[in-house]
């Protein structure tokens, strides 16, 4: 049956194409047949909340395709999101893992499908399966890396322009699309949701982006941000 929500969806694991570009799913056909027995598969619409912070782990998310993401917030209720996960990363592990309450708050930003594990049959696989726990321990390990260099980036930024300049400069990294126009990103995020990535306000991240339409360093067309000064941007990253 198609996808209400217009995604690729990949039924079996074991069929899937893309598993061997992905950190956790490119595992030998003994493991993924394994972790297929486990597995819950669903779709789900945009803004659905997987799991909130604070509440104890009931199992891990992988997520198939979609994005979605990560978020903490203060007692002030000042919400900070700390990751945009990208397919193939497996969500909660560390809290199922420990077996500790989530850490962060994980909602789909798009329609996306992910695999859900319980904790049991997901701690039972980790203990038989040699294989499993090294594909963990590497997911976790990169994790550990991307969580090092977003301190760096946002703790020795000088200024909220730098902070942004640097955000979208990972975003051509991570999945910009060259074109004529210049690198082009599909940017899913609202203002308000971009400045609780870099720890401004709405009010800022609208005036720096006008402010960069304006000197032409990027152009907007619907969700489409066209990178048109990359080099400009990258002046402005010191860090």
């Amino acid at each position: 049956m198609p996808s209400p929500y217009n995604l690729d969806l990949h039924n079996s694991c074991t069929d899937c194409t893309v598993r061997f570009e992905r950190l956790f799913c490119n595992m030998s056909s003994n493991s993924v047949n394994a972790l297929e027995t486990l597995k819950f598969t669903g779709v789900y619409p945009k803004g659905s909340l997987l799991f909130v912070e604070g509440e104890m782990p009931r199992g891990i998310f992988i997520l198939c395709s979609g994005r979605t993401k990560l978020t903490t917030s203060s007692s002030e209720g000042k919400t900070l999101i700390v990751k945009i996960a990208e397919p193939g990363e497996v969500l909660g592990v560390s809290a199922t893992i420990l077996g500790k309450a989530y850490e962060v708050s994980a909602e789909t930003i798009e329609p996306a499908q992910l695999n859900f594990i319980k904790r049991d049959d997901f701690l039972k696989f980790l203990n038989t399966n040699a294989e499993a726990c090294m594909h963990t321990a590497q997911q976790l390990s990169e994790k550990y890396h991307a969580a090092q260099r977003e301190i760096r980036s946002l703790g020795l930024s000088q200024t909220t322009s730098e902070k942004l300049a640097k955000l979208l400069l990972d975003w051509c990294d991570a999945g910009g699309e060259e074109t004529d126009r210049g690198v082009r990103l599909k940017v899913l995020l609202t203002h308000e949701e971009i400045a609780q990535m870099i720890g401004t306000t709405r009010e800022t991240v609208t005036r720096l982006l006008s402010d960069f339409k304006r000197k032409k360093i990027i152009d907007v067309k619907g969700s489409s941000v066209f990178i048109l000064g990359k080099e400009t941007l990258e002046n402005m990253v010191s860090v």
